[in-house]
């Protein structure tokens, strides 16, 4: 197995204390928002077999079949399907979606197809994979995840008392469940931007006054002044994670995180359609036709499993367990046939002969039968062949 070297994202929106604190380093006062584990192209894992550093992507390409097991290369393509991360929200991230796999396919050969450069800041979709993801709590963690039901969102909406909300708040009491929603986000999504601003701003005056339910949106509308997406979010149940709990977000389900640290694992993808909260580009059309409008209340994951505590989710590129190994415990041996990254979050277990400490990693290719010993809390992301 292999100790990887990882690089840490400073996207505006990071906390600036909660990933150099699980490493034990001083912060540099700078956003440090993901660290990025496996073989993405934007931030790839660098290793060394001793013949000096290189990165997983190309340790990868040399043979596949070694690396990721043959089953493995089969089902998902000489690549590891993966992308294992560690998320630190100091602030909202965006309002958004991910496509389902047929609809990313369509969607990438179209833009392929008219020429639309894949650095294109009005790009959709950057590569023709969806994105399903699972991000399990390490922290106390706040996030937005799916719709609420038209009924408890009007409510919600016309307790701030704003008089411009009412055509939404009738919006959501005319129709069936799945027909109210989507009139009142394409309403809210295509509305004219400057009445918006406005209504946002008496939404969020009214958000802070009153606090309570409404305490996360007010905290919107300070990072996002006049973005209809604190509206939109506002359609969203609030969802209030804590330690060892997770939440999975398949495709077209609406999201945003808010704070917190978490280990997120997800497919191989960048394929994302905003809805708001953010600077960058919203496809309303497009985005309408992704979005999935089911109301429900999100699914709390908890961990099934003794020794090996598993993250249960309808996706196969990716599976995430947890270990948490008592002192003095027996080793626990891990399947092999697949490939692995184990991340340590708590401790100092040792993966084989490797001690790790919090926040440090280790790849495994599919022919090793890993060992961990020792006592703290190690992920494992790996795949389901």
């Amino acid at each position: 197995m292999d100790r990887l070297t990882n690089t840490i994202r400073p996207y505006a929106w990071g906390s600036t204390t909660e990933i150099p604190a699980l490493l034990g380093v001083e912060p540099s006062g700078e956003p440090q928002a993901e660290m990025w584990m496996g073989a993405h192209p934007g931030a790839p894992s660098r290793l060394d077999r001793g013949a000096g550093e290189t990165t997983l992507p190309a340790v990868i390409a040399a043979d596949p079949e070694r690396e990721l097991g043959a089953a493995a290369v089969a089902k998902f393509g000489p690549r590891l399907p993966f992308l294992l991360k560690l998320l630190a929200a100091g602030a909202p991230l965006s309002l958004q979606v991910h496509p389902d796999l047929a609809q990313a396919r369509a969607g990438f050969a179209d833009e392929e197809a008219r020429g639309v450069p894949v650095d294109a800041g009005h790009r959709n979709y950057k590569d023709p994979n969806h994105k399903p993801e699972l991000i399990c709590a390490l922290t106390p963690f706040s996030g937005l995840c799916g719709f609420r039901r038209p009924l408890e969102a009007a409510a919600l909406l016309d307790g701030l008392g704003v008089d411009s909300l009412k055509p939404y708040v009738d919006l959501l009491h005319a129709h069936p469940e799945e027909a109210a929603l989507r009139e009142m986000l394409t309403a809210v999504l295509g509305g004219d931007r400057a009445e918006m601003a406005r209504t946002v701003h008496e939404a969020g005056d009214a958000a802070v006054r009153l606090g309570g339910p409404y305490e996360p949106y007010a905290s919107l509308v300070h990072e996002y002044p006049g973005d209809p997406g604190v509206i939109a979010a506002m359609l969203l149940n609030h969802v209030e994670l804590q330690p060892g709990e997770a939440m999975f977000l398949g495709a077209g389900v609406p999201h945003a995180y808010l704070d917190g640290l978490g280990v997120e694992l997800l497919a191989n993808s960048d394929n994302v359609l905003r809805a708001g909260l953010t600077p960058k580009h919203v496809d309303v059309p497009e985005l309408l036709k992704v979005v999935r409008f089911e109301p429900g209340d999100p699914a709390v994951l908890r961990p099934e499993g003794d020794a090996e505590e598993v993250y249960e989710t309808p996706t196969d590129e990716f599976r995430l367990s947890r270990f948490v190994l008592a002192p003095g415990g027996e080793p626990r041996v891990l399947p092999s046939g697949a490939p692995q990254i184990l991340l340590c979050t708590a401790g100092s277990p040792r993966a084989g002969e490797l001690t790790l400490a919090p926040g440090e990693s280790v790849f495994v290719p599919a022919g090793e039968k890993p060992e961990l010993s020792g006592a703290g809390t190690v992920f494992r992301a790996t795949v389901v062949v």
